[in-house]
């Protein structure tokens, strides 16, 4: 059982992107490092800080639950993904760590979906 993301285009062949829910959230917690936060001292993840508190295009994908359902908007998408790819890029610079290599592969993933949400104008599903 786990989460994947993947383009609302009801193409059974577009890429998506997988994780274990343990996976997506040691993921999620590394993309908050990378913006500033820790994100259990966030409200929804056993913190009081208020997510009106925090200035990133990755909020709508750091503020959600773990066990699936929704989406993001292709607007969304489109505010997360400079973001996420600079992220990556930074990320290569530390690939020494093999948590960071597993994570950049995560990230790669999530690019191609989220470009192809932008190409085709239509949501990230949550599965």
């Amino acid at each position: 059982m786990g989460l994947m993301l993947c383009p609302g285009d009801g193409d059974t062949s577009s890429p998506d992107a997988e994780w274990s829910y343990t996976g997506f959230a040691a993921f999620r917690r590394q993309l908050a490092l990378a913006e500033g936060l820790i994100l259990s001292e966030m409200r929804g993840f056993g913190g009081e800080r208020p997510w009106s508190d925090v200035s990133t295009p990755l909020e709508p994908l750091l503020d959600r639950a773990d066990d699936g359902g929704g989406e993001l908007s292709p607007a969304q998408c489109a505010a997360i993904l400079p973001r996420l790819e600079a992220i990556v890029d930074q990320w290569q610079g530390e690939a020494g760590v093999p948590a960071t290599r597993t994570h950049i592969h995560d990230a790669r993933r999530l690019v191609v979906v989220l470009q192809l949400c932008l190409a085709k104008q239509v949501e990230l599903l949550f599965l």
